[in-house]
């Protein structure tokens, strides 16, 4: 059974949303241990324990506490140790909230700046809103990744979220809805001896119950793998 950690818990995505749907794929292949309170139980040496680590979390400690979750000399792992976990063979995937960074929603000082700034640049994305929530379409646009093998056009009712991506990203499928036009949906990276996998589908339940998008999730860690 392969132990894969996940990361959830912020201001506007609880955790039960995202415990409910990681045990619809737990079983004989997956075990997932959650950590909500990341700032005061994540370390490099638990981190390293674990093939792959999800992020379903945006900058808050826990929803309770909307106080940053990085800041610089305080948060053992910081963007920094996320991006040498990966270099040295670890998978990272970052699951929608795990992708609503932007300076502007974070505190004006360096310590919270610093690292908000280098975990956009390690996940290779701007966070720039979303439109109110709405049918939202995901169209595969690469079928011959091992991401999106066995995965079929669907839509869900779902935040459809609008992000800046940089750098060398393999597109792997697009969204689209009649308020957030195309977007891009999901895509992959090779950083160094590990993997990285972006998805920015995720806010509703309904979204998690939808097969199709639980395939690309399971697909995801077997990738990072």
């Amino acid at each position: 059974m392969k132990r894969v950690l996940v990361l959830c818990d912020d201001l506007w995505h609880p955790a039960e949303v995202i415990e409910k749907g990681f045990a619809l794929m737990e079983g004989d292949a997956y075990q997932f241990d959650f950590i909500l309170a990341v700032k005061d139980i994540l370390t490099p040496e638990r981190l390293a324990q674990y093939p792959v680590v999800n992020n379903c979390k945006s900058n808050n400690v826990i929803a309770a506490n909307t106080e940053p979750w990085f800041e610089e000399g305080v948060t053992e792992v910081c963007p920094q140790q996320f991006l040498e976990y990966v270099e040295n063979g670890g998978g990272f995937i970052s699951i929608h909230s795990g992708n609503a960074f932007s300076e502007k929603f974070c505190k004006p000082e360096e310590k919270f700046q610093k690292p908000c700034r280098e975990y956009i640049e390690f996940v290779g994305n701007h966070f720039t809103g979303h439109p109110p929530r709405c049918p939202v379409s995901v169209r595969v646009t690469n079928p011959e990744h091992p991401v999106m093998k066995g995965v079929s056009d669907f839509t869900e009712r779902d935040e459809h979220y609008q992000v800046e991506v940089f750098g060398d990203a393999e597109t792997l499928f697009e969204t689209v809805s009649e308020t957030g036009g195309v977007q891009t949906g999901g895509y992959v990276k090779t950083i160094g001896r590990g993997k990285l996998c972006v998805l920015m589908p995720g806010h509703t339940l309904a979204v998690w119950e939808n097969e199709n998008f639980r395939r690309i999730v399971r697909n995801a860690i077997d990738w990072c793998m």
